[in-house]
């Protein structure tokens, strides 16, 4: 009897255990207030547990929730889905417009800067001399400018230069045979021969091989840092299909309407959802990282051959010493120029006095210590800067492939037993599935239809893969950015395929300037710019000029 009492006292403990953790679970407290931080009314649950036959995504039976709150947290699950994906693209965009604006800023003050130099350095050594051609100058920085800001669609680099020094030949031609006159059918014949005369030694051909390179590669590097953020905002924005939102409802919000709202996923759960949800993104990765290692390889060629700022910083000196072997070689010069072209028509000499024609010598560069100094500062600085540039390209690599295992991670999830699974508080047997579209056909928790990607990541893809292409010429020197309306295959400038590329501390190699056509430029006269210059006589010369007079007279 006694064994038999004490047998029944067990099973009434059992079942009042029971029964009280049946009426816990039916309370639903925990839950109305954790309905009520997500900013709904407290009102739409239930005091207690109730029969959820009802409900479309949560497991049925006794439910904290309504059809009406798993609609509304259905709602918001959509919503903190894309939260994290928002804010880690939001992070990615963030760090690389800084970048772009920092070295969009840079080149432009390079830029700036070596024009404010030359100009400073010609005024103080010449003065009047030099103010009478600056525009032709200016121009050529003007030119400059244009096809960082807009490319080779805007400015051809080797016509702008060639026209350059065309012009420049003009004006000092003219200058050291300022006892004949020439027409511009006699300018034309010397343009002709401007290759085999190469009057002003051979800067020109360095100065454009050097140019177009540094050009190049610093236009293609900055419109590459422009696109990541362009590209991470279009991705992130794709809005996630209807079986993402059911399958993140179920992962998120379930747990709320057996009551455990403090439960969280299991890990392998989350990634299976959000490998799903994000399987186009995924498929990104390849392109993406292919684009982000050609990024790094043209930094390694702006931080040694392709450097802009040791091309840019220097050009008054090397204009300079071009005008130096014109002034040196000029008698040379115009005996092969009369030779090949004909004698010119002489003019009535007139004789200048040494204080209208005197010349202060040699041009003179200022020491890097008077140079103007950029926003980013010291070569220190800048070295730090491409430095940081390169640490942060190295780091958003798999960026795309790896957004699921980010989601998932830190207390958006649980470790072992302990966690949901989406039935309920148990471990997650599932097999985890690979990244990308194509993995996705067995996924257990999001419909996917894998003959179907997403058009827009489609579109992103084929802009990386054209961006790559463009950072890989430049990474040669090229520039393939042109319409392909614009011509057949022509490439702006000249490249360097070979790996003295990386070694070769002079970079200088050998390939044909081009020969400027003067024919069809009538718009030069009336213009006046440029071809009123040639009539007023510089006096960047006059040195010279006297001692030709003299020779003349005898």
């Amino acid at each position: 009897m006694k064994t038999t009492a004490a047998f029944t006292v067990c099973i009434y403990a059992v079942i009042f255990a029971s029964v009280a953790a049946e009426q816990k679970s039916k309370n639903c407290n925990e839950v109305r207030t954790a309905y009520s931080s997500k900013g709904f009314n407290i009102n739409d649950v239930p005091n207690k547990g109730i029969h959820a036959a009802h409900l479309k995504v949560c497991p049925q039976g006794f439910s904290c929730c309504t059809l009406e709150m798993e609609e509304k947290l259905s709602q918001q699950s959509r919503t903190d889905l894309k939260a994290p994906v928002s804010q880690l693209s939001a992070n990615l965009q963030s760090t690389f417009t800084q970048r772009h604006q920092h070295f969009d800023k840079f080149f432009k003050e390079l830029l700036s800067n070596a024009e404010k130099s030359l100009n400073d350095m010609f005024v103080r050594t010449y003065g009047m001399m030099y103010v009478k051609n600056a525009e032709l100058f200016k121009h050529l920085f003007y030119n400059l400018r244009r096809y960082y800001t807009s490319g080779a669609t805007a400015v051809h680099l080797d016509a702008v230069l060639a026209d350059f020094w065309a012009e420049l030949l003009e004006r000092m031609f003219r200058l050291v045979n300022v006892q004949y006159e020439f027409s511009d059918s006699y300018m034309e014949c010397v343009s002709r021969h401007t290759e085999q005369l190469k009057p002003f030694g051979d800067v020109p051909r360095k100065l454009r091989l050097q140019l177009t390179r540094a050009f190049v590669a610093a236009r293609t590097f900055t419109l590459g840092l422009a696109l990541i953020p362009d590209v991470a905002s279009k991705v992130s924005a794709v809005s996630a299909s209807p079986s993402c939102v059911r399958a993140a409802m179920k992962m998120l919000y379930c747990p709320y309407c057996t009551g455990q709202v403090a439960l969280k996923p299991c890990k392998n759960y989350c990634l299976n959802v959000m490998r799903g949800c994000l399987a186009n993104q995924a498929d990104l990765d390849t392109e993406w990282n292919n684009f982000l290692d050609a990024m790094l390889s043209l930094a390694e060629r702006l931080e040694g051959p392709f450097n802009f700022e040791s091309v840019i910083d220097p050009i008054d000196v090397k204009i300079s010493d071009a005008i130096m072997n014109m002034q040196e070689n000029s008698m040379q010069v115009s005996q092969k120029v009369f030779q090949g072209c004909g004698p010119p028509k002489a003019t009535a000499r007139s004789r200048r006095s040494t204080k209208d024609s005197g010349f202060p010598g040699r041009f003179r560069p200022y020491s890097p210590d008077a140079r103007p100094t950029t926003a980013a500062g010291t070569n220190m600085d800048r070295l730090v800067m491409v430095t940081d540039v390169k640490k942060k390209l190295k780091h958003a690599k798999k960026f795309w492939s790896t957004l699921p295992d980010t989601v998932c991670a830190g207390d958006r999830v649980a470790q072992g037993d302990e966690c949901w699974n989406g039935t309920a508080k148990s471990r997650y047997e599932s097999v985890v599935l690979g990244n990308g579209l194509a993995n996705q056909v067995s996924n257990p928790h999001v419909e996917v239809d894998i003959t179907k990607p997403d058009v827009l990541i489609r579109r992103q893809i084929t802009v990386l893969r054209e961006m790559t292409s463009w950072l890989k010429a430049a990474h040669s020197g090229n520039d393939i950015t042109t319409d392909s309306e614009e011509g057949s295959g022509d490439e702006s400038g000249s490249g360097c395929d070979s790996p003295s590329c990386d070694t070769d501390k002079d970079i200088y190699f050998s390939t044909t300037t081009p020969v400027r056509s003067r024919v069809g430029k009538p718009e030069d006269k009336s213009s006046g710019s440029v071809q009123q210059g040639l009539c007023s006589l510089p006096l960047v010369l006059a040195g010279l000029v006297l001692a030709l007079l003299a020779l003349y007279a005898r």
